[in-house]
């Protein structure tokens, strides 16, 4: 009687792992479908792209730990060569190049609007916030990222990297909190419980 209690236990332990790592895996394909697509801007280095809008997609739906994994399986995708980062490139060379802070500013950003969702149940105010002090932390790496490989000042690579993003990344924002709790209570319904 005892064993099969913890077979079934154990069981349903594997069930929620695979759909743990399943979640995480599809988020990270939901960041290498919308990373690459990107619109250069002529006054700015750095394109505009939707990869942050699926790490804000992927941190509210998943939490912080969770998302923070999409982010980081989506990096190292990308850095092993295959065509996921703005633009369709890949490679180590992207992530050192003058745009790279913004990319690693993604697991911060990942880190803090998934810890935002996750403590607050996903309440749209509170993870408003977590979204724009995540990407506040995300454009203060690429932007010193960004000044120190460009040898350009803090305020040249604010104008460059950050002032022509702003609205649009709110636009990110408000597209993700009003569809995401929609999603989430679908994967709610479905016994898919993502924090």
């Amino acid at each position: 009687m005892k064993v099969e209690a913890e077979r079934q236990t154990k069981g349903k332990t594997t069930k929620g792992k695979t759909k743990e790592l399943t979640l995480i895996a599809l988020m990270a394909a939901v960041m290498c479908i919308l990373g690459p697509i990107s619109l250069a801007i002529p006054i700015s280095p750095v394109p505009i792209s939707l990869g942050t809008l699926a790490i804000y997609l992927a941190s509210y739906l998943l939490g912080m730990k969770r998302g923070t994994i999409s982010c980081l399986v989506y990096l190292l995708i990308g850095i092993v060569g295959l065509p996921v980062f703005t633009g369709f490139t890949g490679g180590i060379g992207k992530v050192m190049g003058p745009t790279g802070g913004y990319m690693i500013g993604y697991i911060f950003m990942a880190l803090i609007c998934g810890l935002f969702a996750e403590k607050y149940n996903g309440k749209i105010l509170q993870s408003f916030i977590g979204m724009i002090l995540g990407t506040t932390v995300c454009y203060a790496f690429g932007t010193t990222w960004l000044a120190i490989q460009n040898n350009m000042s803090f305020s040249a690579a604010l104008a460059a990297g950050v002032l022509p993003f702003i609205a649009g990344d709110l636009v990110k924002i408000i597209i993700v909190l009003l569809i995401a709790p929609q999603i989430n209570k679908r994967l709610k319904a479905a016994n898919l419980n993502t924090y």
